[in-house]
């Protein structure tokens, strides 16, 4: 499939359709802080020149064909239809007032639905000054148009060096800084295939019959998925992370999800003691194309393409390590059971499995039935987590300077949304909850605890 030359309606692929049904309306937000001020003037530029050229999904809408199969169709664009700017009057100017306006707006949007006969996506120009940057673009897009590696792609290819424009910016691999980008490639006989079984018996039992139970992080809604989202992030140095990782062997995203992990634990033992012994499921996305490097759109778009354009991922069930008092004392272990769990899931047969059971659903019995199986899978877990790497140089957008950038998934049906982001030596770490139902400021304190914890612990591992 070319997606530079398609004249014709072409059907969704079966992850696309799950993803934009009555039961999962899944959307991503990509927020890039610009240390300029924010000049409109050179956006429409940007999108007409840069973004609409790189795939025909960003030109195409939903509709469904005389068999009422949902199909892609291209139409004109009216980008005056998808720049949202948004205009506040009752703030005293301060810059506390501003992030309180920009907490709000990034939850209205969250909620909010693209219209049918538009194409899927929008930018949102919040031109206030926050206390994190100067002005702040806010992508939408809808997840039918393609998973966190395309967007990262997609923005990978509108951005340039802020050293050199003239430079094409050097796409990151990540493979040094993630352990769940890939499929397996080699498993052993007799032990793989029984752990497999295993793990796809387990997995099939959460999905279908075993709910997590209900915690302070999971409130067991239907229709959470639908439910006002509060986001907050923290930022880190990639280089603390680091010194972690090396000492313990692991990597970044074992050391993430560990810390993840503990600050959860710790969130709900202070919301509910009882809690701390519930099991709690993580479902860590893994990215099942053939490469964990970037690479570019015109290259994801041919033919056998190894990283090809749209959703490419499955996930991972992960369990949540219980806080016991010996893990308090020691918050490595959490770290030390993230990079266990992972790597197992990871070089097991049930992730594809799960994608075979998907694949036969919606054949034998139709799309809604693998909708309704993709939903119990998302619903029946306790959070999300995903991991995307950014630029390791700064970058520009229309000539702005990019001094940070992170995503966030909504739309999920779970409490609790988890997202990873690197980008100029530094993560962010993003904390999507159901409204009211979550602290967002205390998750957030109890996540800087369980990190601050777990790196002085390595600190204070003896030197090998």
């Amino acid at each position: 499939m070319n997606c530079f030359e398609e004249d014709i309606p072409v059907p969704l692929s079966p992850m696309a359709d799950y993803f934009s049904s009555s039961l999962i309306n899944v959307f991503v937000i990509a927020v890039a802080e610009s240390e300029i001020p924010i000049d409109d003037s050179k956006v429409q530029p940007l999108l007409k020149n840069k973004l609409l050229p790189i795939c025909s999904r960003f030109s195409s809408i939903m509709v469904a064909d005389k068999d009422g199969k949902k199909v892609w169709k291209q139409v004109d664009v009216n980008l005056q239809d998808h720049v949202k700017i948004p205009k506040f009057t009752s703030t005293n100017g301060t810059l506390k007032s501003y992030d309180e306006c920009f907490d709000e707006y990034m939850s209205k949007i969250a909620m909010e639905q693209f219209r049918e006969d538009k194409p899927l996506w929008e930018l949102h120009l919040f031109k206030y000054p926050t206390s994190k940057c100067e002005g702040t673009f806010i992508f939408k897009l809808h997840h039918a148009l393609g998973d966190g590696y395309s967007f990262m792609t997609t923005f990978l290819s509108i951005v340039e060096s802020a050293d050199n424009p003239s430079v094409q910016i050097k796409f990151p691999s990540s493979k040094s800084s993630t352990s769940t980008n890939a499929m397996p490639k080699q498993l052993s006989q007799t032990a793989s295939m029984f752990k497999s079984a295993f793990d796809f018996g387990w997995s099939l039992l959460k999905n279908s019959l075993i709910p997590d139970e209900q915690t302070p992080l999971r409130s067991g809604h239907e229709d959470v998925g639908f439910r006002p989202m509060s986001i907050v992030n923290v930022s880190l140095s990639l280089d603390n992370i680091k010194e972690v990782k090396n000492k313990l062997k692991v990597s970044v995203n074992d050391v993430l999800v560990g810390a993840i992990f503990f600050g959860i634990q710790l969130y709900m033992k202070a919301k509910n003691h009882r809690s701390r012994t519930a099991e709690t499921t993580a479902l860590v996305l893994l990215n099942t194309r053939n490469i964990r490097a970037y690479i570019s759109a015109k290259e994801m778009h041919a033919t056998n393409s190894k990283a090809p354009w749209g959703n490419r991922f499955h996930f991972m069930h992960v369990p949540v390590p219980m806080l016991s008092d010996k893990k308090e004392l020691n918050p490595l272990e959490f770290v030390l059971d993230a990079k266990k769990s992972i790597n197992r899931q990871r070089n097991s047969l049930a992730v594809p499995m799960t994608g075979v059971l998907l694949r036969l659903l919606n054949q034998i019995k139709g799309p809604q039935a693998a909708t309704n199986y993709m939903y119990k899978i998302m619903n029946n877990a306790s959070l999300s987590i995903s991991h995307m790497v950014g630029p390791a140089e700064k970058v520009t957008l229309a000539n702005h300077p990019i001094k940070g950038f992170y995503f966030m998934t909504v739309g999920l049906s779970q409490s609790m949304t988890v997202t990873i982001t690197s980008y100029m030596g530094y993560l962010r770490v993003g904390f999507g909850v159901e409204e009211g139902f979550i602290d967002e400021y205390q998750l957030k304190s109890c996540f800087e605890i369980s990190l601050q914890m777990i790196l002085e612990a390595a600190k204070n591992l003896p030197k090998k």
